[in-house]
């Protein structure tokens, strides 16, 4: 569906106020985060004579929709109210039936989207339903609406996921302590806020090199809302057969990307193992990314991580394929020309949107890139 409905931008008094309750619809929608997906992130509010009485999220895929959850919250007090909503109300039956007939039987008057959702059962058709049956319908067309709704709108425009960087560094911008220390960088708080970024994912991606040097787990501890797929990009070489990875494949589902190339008996100890293999047909070592990325968004894939090491994050910034970046930084100074730097072949980085926590003594930096796949 797609309705010819023009955004109606807000620019009278009411703008300060109304991207005040919808910075709060933004704020219940990130509840959402890594139980939603491949659904957006939603908030809602239901507001009376301005006063808050009703709040809702999207907490589940397959679950209520945002709208849905705010108007059971406010119950009565919700006739005659404004509803804000980070993303336009559905209009169709999918999992759940349309939050327009819910908005309808509740008797709101006015509704308040932060943007149009270009979903195509949706695509302004949820306006248009709802300034049919005479209520009020405006839409901020608020970047940060669309900031908010990035990865979905990327999967949903691009069928590839959003792609985020990762790593952890020194204060000078190594990746490995010297020799005989400890394998940590950062400290266990962290570790702890990494581990809850990562139960938040659909895939963890890793190269080659990585598997045989860190032996990861990639696995979120404890469990997160989800269970990422954990992810080897091969080359035309074997790969350890007893690496952690695959000694866990009853825990957390793992997929080798390899060239045709691959050792055969190797994918087939890998195979009995339980490893899924996706065959590219790249020759090139940087044409797999691309491959594997849309393989990815086939399966409906909305957030995965580039992990490592710094050649295969390297060819991911080569080929603009980062959508953002997430940086431990840890205070200590290593030094020494034989320690790693994070990427390969990378002069520098300009991000966009940038939040800096503090992590007990580290940092944990984020932000977006200027080329982020990010739908205008």
């Amino acid at each position: 569906m797609s309705a010819d409905v023009p955004p109606t931008p807000i620019t009278d008094h009411r703008l300060p106020i109304t991207l005040s309750f919808l910075a709060r619809c933004y704020e219940l929608a990130r509840r959402g985060e890594g139980a939603v997906e491949p659904n957006p992130m939603v908030g809602a509010i239901v507001v009376q004579d301005g006063l808050v009485v009703g709040e809702g999220w999207h907490r589940k895929f397959g679950g209520p929709h945002a709208e849905v959850h705010a108007l059971a919250h406010a119950g009565e007090a919700a006739r005659g109210g404004t509803l804000y909503v980070s993303l336009e109300p559905c209009c169709h039956h999918g999992k759940t039936p349309p939050c327009t007939e819910a908005i309808l039987a509740a008797g709101i008057t006015r509704v308040v989207c932060g943007m149009r959702d270009p979903f195509p059962a949706v695509d302004g058709g949820g306006i248009a339903q709802l300034r049919a049956a005479g209520i009020t319908c405006d839409v901020a067309d608020d970047p940060a609406a669309r900031e908010l709704m990035a990865p979905y709108l990327k999967l949903l425009t691009t069928k590839r996921p959003w792609v985020i960087a990762k790593w952890a560094m020194s204060r000078d911008g190594r990746m490995a302590n010297p020799p005989g220390e400890s394998p940590w960088i950062t400290g266990a708080v962290a570790r702890a806020h990494a581990h809850v970024q990562r139960g938040k994912l659909d895939a963890i991606i890793i190269g080659a090199g990585t598997l045989a040097s860190d032996d990861p787990l990639l696995t979120a501890r404890p469990p997160g809302v989800r269970t990422p797929l954990r992810v080897v990009v091969a080359s035309n070489r074997e790969l350890p057969t007893d690496r952690r990875l695959f000694q866990t494949i009853a825990d957390a589902p793992v997929l080798v990307a390899a060239p045709q190339e691959f050792p055969a008996d190797c994918r087939s100890r890998l195979s009995a193992l339980g490893a899924e293999f996706f065959t590219t047909s790249a020759t090139a070592r940087t044409a797999v990314l691309p491959e594997l990325l849309t393989e990815l968004g086939r399966r409906r894939m909305t957030n995965v991580l580039i992990e490592g090491g710094p050649r295969l994050l390297g060819d991911a910034f080569a080929q603009s394929l980062v959508d953002e970046v997430q940086v431990y930084i840890s205070p200590r100074v290593i030094g020494g020309v034989a320690a790693r730097a994070p990427v390969t072949d990378l002069a520098q980085l300009q991000l966009q949107s940038v939040a800096d926590e503090q992590l007990a003594d580290d940092h944990f930096v984020r932000g977006r890139l200027p080329n982020s796949q990010l739908p205008r």
